[in-house]
């Protein structure tokens, strides 16, 4: 197959969807198959250009981390967009990518399908303050509702972002496919080295967060854990790994909390030269975030056999099972930060957990999934054909 990715972020812009993209892109290439990328133009390359056609773009003032493509520009392309014959156009944000994919498709005569990898209904209230939460939610429904019935199909990460979504009242066709996990993934890193290049003592106890530092994480209760930590284990230290415009407020956050001995901010990490070897530093990776469709720094930590403590909300419901490397926690200061002290101190209980949490990781593989999406697509553009056959 010939396929077209629309998205509004790709690398070097480095977030949960730009590694989906690549991680889907990678497994289907390797199968056989075309994939072009349609992306903004940060005005610095990617580890890796081929196939991808850099889109003029602005900044935007409220997310000074992400750009706005230019649609004209790219309408003005579409006689060399017309001779690639693709087969299907894949949106993976909900942004000018959905506009720009849905008109592609039409004008092309070909489906598309767009993964909804973010749950709106949570996410904008922390960029848009000062409107009442009530109509942001109404908004996000209505709009995931207009987006999600316009498509020809919708790959979502999990059953319970698909329940919601039904919820809306979205009726497009639709499959739950998971990004899954590339087989470097599972290449051990090496946690004293990284601890050595970071001045963390090799015996100090490490939880770990790592992703995207915003405001929709929750960040902020695992600061609070920590605080109900350090009671326990005064040497504590929690890593915030990523960037964000959360950062600045939670450096604050943690200074009034009289943290700062507790919490290292350490920014990104090169995902090919850094990021195992983050996570296998850390003696349990913490997350509470209520927003996620699906959590993949989850099954990252646990490739790396590092045991988990986490909330089980939304996407990470269907990611997360008690026992098998995580220990689910409530949000809730005393049960979390209880489940983080026992872990830290018990290292026959890490151990075993360690263990569950590789063995569960390679479940998820990367190579599955893409032939899910394969099914997927190729169901797609049999309807598309049955749909446009005009008898006679």
């Amino acid at each position: 197959m010939k396929i077209l990715f629309v998205s509004d972020v790709y690398f070097p812009r480095i977030n949960g969807v730009s590694t989906s993209i690549q991680t889907f892109r990678h497994e289907l290439r390797e199968r056989g198959h075309v994939v072009h990328l349609i992306a903004p133009d940060y005005y610095m390359p990617s580890d890796d250009e081929s196939d991808i056609l850099r889109v003029p773009s602005r900044s935007l003032p409220m997310d000074p981390e992400d750009r706005l493509m230019k649609y004209s520009w790219v309408i003005k392309h579409l006689p060399r967009l017309r001779a690639e014959n693709y087969d299907l156009v894949h949106v993976q944000t909900p942004f000018a990518a959905h506009y720009l994919g849905l008109k592609l498709g039409r004008t092309l005569g070909i489906p598309c399908v767009e993964t909804y990898h973010t749950f709106f209904e949570e996410y904008l209230y922390h960029y848009i303050p000062f409107l009442p939460k009530s109509v942001l939610r109404f908004a996000a429904r209505a709009f995931s509702r207009h987006q999600g019935n316009a498509l020809d199909g919708m790959v979502v990460p999990s059953r319970p972002m698909l329940d919601v979504l039904r919820k809306y009242g979205v009726n497009a066709n639709a499959e739950i496919i998971p990004t899954g996990l590339r087989p470097e993934s599972f290449n051990l890193g090496d946690g004293p080295a990284f601890r050595k290049r970071y001045g963390i003592s090799q015996e100090r106890p490490v939880m770990l967060f790592l992703g995207r530092v915003a405001h929709e994480k929750n960040i902020g209760f695992l600061l609070q854990v920590v605080q109900a930590v350090k009671a326990r284990i005064p040497d504590v230290l929690l890593l915030i790994a990523g960037e964000g415009p959360a950062r600045e407020g939670l450096e604050r956050e943690t200074e009034a909390l009289g943290l700062s001995g507790n919490v290292q901010f350490i920014g990104y990490l090169d995902r090919h030269t850094e990021l195992n070897d983050c996570y296998r530093a850390a003696d349990v990776f913490v997350f509470s975030s209520r927003t996620e469709t699906q959590g993949l720094v989850l099954l990252e930590a646990m490739a790396q056999g590092v045991p988990v403590v986490s909330t089980a909300e939304m996407g990470t419901k269907d990611v997360l099972k008690d026992g098998y490397g995580v220990w689910i926690a409530e949000e809730q200061v005393n049960d979390f930060s209880e489940k983080v002290v026992r872990l830290l101190e018990d290292d026959a209980a890490r151990g075993a957990l360690s263990l569950a949490a590789g063995h569960y990781a390679r479940h998820w593989s990367a190579g599955s999934m893409a032939e899910k999406m394969l099914d997927f697509y190729q169901a797609l553009q049999m309807q598309s054909m049955v749909a446009s056959y005009q008898p006679g």
